[in-house]
């Protein structure tokens, strides 16, 4: 009886100690930056379902300032901001990853046409609008280049 006991006694410590490392995994991963993908899917999957019931529904059904969280762990690349802004027709140098003085111009324009504090910086607000041209069609310029 008290052979069985104290495997019990293991197996439970054993259970147990594996679920920790599997939290301690889980904290890791959720330190790490975040795609926007990644952040649409854990939203869409967390949305409105009980604990334990998530659901995975299709971000194309959903308009994309909906998909993307106004503030969070998310903080857009460089190139995501120039393709944006090159999608909303504000930016016109080359999408090299790097915010230099164009890249700033074309932010700043953006957040002046569209109603947000013109600092030249993508916070959380800013990339809320800007978001929406990512994966959009680039704006045709209408000068042929």
């Amino acid at each position: 009886m008290r052979n069985i006991l104290v495997i019990l006694l293991a197996v439970a410590l054993g259970v147990s100690l594996m679920s920790c490392s599997k939290k301690e995994k889980t904290l890791e991963e959720m330190q790490q930056p975040m795609s926007p993908e990644d952040l649409n899917r854990l939203k869409t999957e967390t949305q409105g379902q009980p604990a334990g019931e998530a659901t995975v529904v299709s971000t194309t059904e959903q308009p994309v300032a909906e998909q993307l969280p106004p503030s969070g762990p998310f903080a857009p690349t460089a190139k995501d901001i120039q393709t944006a802004l090159k999608n909303a027709g504000y930016y016109t140098g080359s999408i090299d990853g790097k915010i230099g003085p164009k890249s700033t111009a074309a932010i700043e324009s953006f957040q002046k046409d569209n109603g947000l504090t013109v600092d030249g910086k993508v916070g959380p607000k800013t990339w809320t609008v800007l978001s929406r041209f990512l994966t959009a069609s680039p704006v045709s310029s209408g000068s042929g280049d």
